[in-house]
């Protein structure tokens, strides 16, 4: 069975070879130079992570990773903990128009995407579900305001659990992986993880997750100060123990295997963007797989985008999570692949050039 140590060592660079042949090609398209805006440089990335200069991608998946955090208790959120297993239950439901009824499932039939489901760490009795795929070591992290929210080996076994959930969709199909996440309260070690790994201020990078109002963001931002109070780790793997969840640890494991098997990974919002950072601050290389869906309008996520040194695709003012901003992006994602794969060049078209 692959350890951590085995995947963090097998996330190897994009290839340049074809992300330089695919940039040639770009430039001999029939079209002005530039004129396909970010979807050129977009392409190039593609044709780097996927190792032909004429990428020709198809599955994609998404992985929604469900976990309940003990900082909920603290009174960080306009909801209660009890969404979560509720959540978990309309992701999974058979409706009229297919399976799930929640927005990331409605949004995935929109554009041909799967919907994976795990349980990573959800504080409710789950009843089996075919659909549901079943990771918990324990019912919710405990609270970060007082005390790690998980032990090193819990926190290892999470990040496992969802590069294992990754590889099943990958053999199924999926050259594109979306992480997702649902898990009420999980704004709040999202903002505390960054507001360490980026040396900012808690205030700085701490946004409204569901809707708080004033005083209790000012509140949360006071809880995460508390937090990030108790140990002065930069360690990314220790601060993802100290201050992360389930959740964020299984959406680690995922975007780091799909990065080791040469696969796309589509990265939403502000949570999501979490996991990113630490994934990058243990490995360097993960950054090359990474695509940037959306700005969302959580507050700190502008600036993990920064620091990930990634341009998003489009700012709708997207907030809810659940990989929902992800999912839209694969269709830009494949429309720029297409580009290098079906546009013919000035030469093969027969069309003078400027």
């Amino acid at each position: 069975m692959p350890t951590l140590a085995d995947l963090i060592r097998a996330v190897q660079p994009a290839n340049p070879e074809t992300a330089r042949l695919a940039r040639e090609r770009q430039s001999q398209l029939t079209k002005p130079a530039g004129a396909l805006g970010d979807l050129e440089e977009l392409s190039v990335r593609l044709a780097g992570v996927l190792g032909s200069e004429k990428p020709a991608p198809h599955g994609v998946a998404v992985l929604v990773a469900a976990g309940d955090h003990g900082v909920a208790r603290s009174g960080v959120s306009a909801y209660p903990p009890e969404v979560t297993p509720a959540m978990v239950a309309n992701f999974l439901a058979d409706t009229p128009a297919g399976a799930g009824g929640a927005a990331v499932n409605a949004i995935a039939r929109t554009v041909g995407a799967k919907v994976y489901v795990m349980d990573a760490g959800v504080n409710a009795d789950l009843p089996d579900h075919p659909r549901l795929t079943r990771a918990a070591v324990r019912r919710g992290t405990r609270n970060l305001q007082q005390e790690a929210a998980m032990t090193p080996e819990e926190t290892e076994a999470l990040i496992l659990a969802g590069a294992a959930l990754a590889g099943r969709a990958i053999a199924e199909g999926a050259d594109f992986l979306v992480a997702g996440e649902m898990g009420i309260g999980n704004t709040t070690p999202a903002a505390a993880i960054t507001a360490r790994l980026l040396g900012a201020d808690p205030a700085e990078v701490t946004g409204r997750g569901t809707g708080v109002d004033d005083e209790r963001l000012a509140h949360k931002v006071q809880v995460i100060r508390e937090a990030l109070g108790r140990t002065p780790t930069t360690d990314p793997l220790e601060v993802l123990a100290e201050f992360g969840g389930f959740e964020i640890a299984a959406m680690l494991g995922m975007m780091l295997q799909a990065a080791a098997q040469r696969k796309v990974v589509i990265l939403d919002g502000f949570v999501e963007g979490s996991a990113a950072l630490v994934g990058v601050a243990l490995v360097p290389h993960l950054r090359d797989y990474l695509f940037a869906a959306g700005e969302c309008a959580e507050r700190g996520h502008a600036a993990q985008l920064r620091s990930l040194g990634l341009k998003p695709m489009f700012n709708l003012g997207l907030r809810l999570g659940e990989g929902t901003g992800g999912v839209l992006a694969a269709p830009l994602l494949l429309s720029a692949a297409a580009t290098l794969r079906e546009m013919r060049t000035f030469e093969e078209a027969g069309v003078p050039d400027a």
